[in-house]
């Protein structure tokens, strides 16, 4: 898609639909009065009688009659000026993307400044527009016979603005990048687990890290049976094909310190092993691994913008299956870190992946970590389907965490991790750890199971359970994959990098 920046104008545009942003008193937008000389000049009244809405999101689409290229024009409704944040715009933006593959545009303008508000200056719109139309015109790869996708719209973007345009420029670049790494997580989640294995895993992310010149690193079966990663191989017992431990290193100078860890669960079918899933809740398992989806989302934006911060990705990634040698409840297993668990829910495998993930993190040099997960029901059952769960042992960390949340417009809520919760997972008669220590409070044990492996490092746990997998279409994208977290991971390190430098 080519995008290119031109001085106001509304004589010379050469593209076929002009979108416009359409507050209540529209007469207050710069320049509205020349847009309805050359365009409509009956648009005031039109919104005035509500024949064009101003509906947050609404779209109304006019015919253009007069003489000229532009055949039409599609008013974006935003409501009051004064109240319209970023959250509004980006979807605003993304159901105009919908609309585009709908009615499969090949080309459009959009007048970037009357999208401008109160709160949201002109180059944040730029960096919602292009990260916005990205996520909206997303759809979801299939193996149907007869195929058409979205990249065979919309080949041309005018962007006409009177703000500088080599400025407009890198945040229309960036919002693409952002917009166009979620999707790539969105199509890992949306992968059938027979082509998606831990071994196809690894090899996109060997070639990720080619494209973006990272360090990169694969442990298969034979290097974690050395080192003693019992916790993943015990999850692999059952299966067929080889796990695989992924780790990526982004170097973003010569020293290899104050490293963040994102630590994936990357596991690529989940039948619950013996203690198997229902039928219904089989379908749809081939998901279970959209924390590492949402890692390697993040190394994707992280290798195109090029942050001043030490990264390194961790996924482990195998799938859950049942076989005479799967692991089985009652099983002692010894993990990388050395401590022993006891097995006491096979489905509660996502865990044991992420304990011996987050150790070898460690091993590595991380000096923070945020580990992604799947990892629970309970925490849908807390928190429903469009809030992603936390926990945190270090209240500076997660705060930075949250403000890069905030921007992304990710709805993050963190659950309390007490000693209680703490003394329950450490409750074994065999074991230094059990796997499970009931149905209340799952999340948090879950979560806090992690935490006994990392131990004292500053980190962050984000249960993406629920908002992984969208179960119908939703404001930034169709049914299925979201790509949630990838847009906050690397806000995250962008934000880490910038209070680094403004601190020195």
């Amino acid at each position: 898609m080519s995008i290119e920046v031109k001085d106001l104008s509304f004589q010379e545009i050469q593209a076929d639909l002009l979108v416009v942003g359409v507050y209540r008193n529209p007469e207050n937008t710069t320049n509205w009065e020349i847009f309805s000389t050359n365009i409509d000049d009956n648009v005031s009244a039109l919104v005035k009688n509500g024949f064009i809405s101003t509906d947050e999101k609404k779209i109304t689409k006019v015919p253009v009659v007069k003489e000229g290229t532009l055949q039409q024009v599609w008013y974006v409704g935003l409501g009051d000026r004064k109240q319209t944040n970023e959250d509004v715009l980006r979807a605003a933006f993304a159901k105009v993307g919908k609309e585009l593959v709908s009615e499969k545009k090949s080309n459009m303008a959009i007048w970037l400044d009357s999208f401008q508000a109160v709160d949201v200056e002109v180059e944040d719109v730029a960096y919602l527009f292009t990260e916005g139309i990205s996520l909206g015109r997303y759809t979801v790869p299939h193996y149907k016979t007869a195929s058409t996708t979205a990249d065979a719209y919309l080949d041309y973007v005018e962007v006409l603005t009177e703000a500088d345009s080599q400025e407009i420029t890198g945040y229309l670049e960036i919002g693409t990048i952002y917009g166009d790494a979620t999707n790539e997580a969105r199509s890992l989640v949306n992968m059938p687990s027979n082509i998606l294995t831990a071994t196809k895993m690894a090899e996109y992310a060997k070639e990720l890290a080619e494209k973006y010149e990272f360090d990169y690193e694969e442990l298969g079966k034979a290097e974690m049976e050395e080192l003693g990663m019992g916790a993943i191989l015990a999850v692999n017992k059952g299966s067929k094909e080889e796990p695989k431990m992924i780790i990526i290193k982004y170097r973003a100078n010569e020293h290899w310190d104050d490293v963040v860890g994102l630590v994936g669960k990357g596991v690529t079918y989940d039948t619950g092993g013996y203690s198997i899933k229902p039928k219904d809740g089989l379908v749809g398992m081939k998901g279970d691994m959209g924390g590492a989806a949402a890692v390697l989302g993040a190394m994707q934006i992280i290798g195109e913008t090029r942050p001043n911060k030490n990264v390194m990705a961790v996924i482990g990634a195998t799938d859950n299956m049942i076989s005479g040698d799967a692991f089985k409840p009652d099983d002692v297993i010894v993990s990388y870190s050395g401590k022993s668990i006891e097995v006491l829910n096979t489905d509660a495998e996502g865990r044991l992946v992420l304990a011996d993930a987050v150790t070898y993190a460690k091993q590595q040099g991380a000096n923070y970590i945020v580990d992604v997960a799947t990892l629970t029901g309970g925490v849908i059952v807390a928190l429903g389907m469009d809030k992603t769960g936390a926990l945190t042992n270090n209240e500076e960390f997660f705060e930075t965490f949250m403000e890069a949340a905030l921007e992304t417009g990710e709805f993050v809520w963190r659950l309390p991790l007490t000693e209680s919760d703490k003394k329950r997972i450490r409750k074994s008669d065999v074991a230094d750890l059990n796997n499970s220590p009931g149905r209340d409070g799952h999340m948090i044990f879950g979560g806090g199971f992690v935490g006994e492996f990392v131990e004292n490092t500053p980190w962050i746990h984000l249960d993406i359970a629920g908002t992984s997998d969208a179960s119908a279409a939703h404001d930034l994208g169709p049914k299925g994959g979201t790509g949630v977290m990838v847009r906050s991971l690397a806000t995250l390190i962008e934000r880490m990098a910038i209070n680094e430098i403004e601190e020195k």
